[in-house]
């Protein structure tokens, strides 16, 4: 699965029927938020590897009545892994302290 986080403007007074039909009909859809700013929501879809992300947005989201304009953000999930040292950034168990 890839996650990608779209943004979505909608028509005046029409975000909380977009959020709706999102969570109703949009399978992929995991979770949606209602936002202040240039956009009303925040949309997390969660698609099979397979799937292209602009026909998901093209095909599938700016098709939903009242959806006016979107933002599409691809993710990519962070994995830390605590034994391993990255080699541009220090422990803090390496960092040694001046003596005064």
């Amino acid at each position: 699965m890839k996650a990608i986080f779209v943004q979505i403007k909608c028509e005046l007074s029409k975000a909380f029927d977009v959020a709706a039909y999102l969570i109703d009909n949009v399978l992929e859809t995991a979770e949606v938020y209602s936002t202040s700013g240039t956009y009303d929501l925040l949309a997390k879809f969660e698609l099979p590897e397979e799937k292209s992300v602009g026909d998901f947005v093209i095909r599938t989201l700016q098709v939903v009545p009242g959806v006016k304009d979107t933002n599409s953000i691809v993710a990519f999930k962070f994995q830390w892994n605590p034994t391993v040292s990255a080699e541009f950034e220090p422990r803090p168990e390496k960092l040694v302290r001046p003596s005064k």
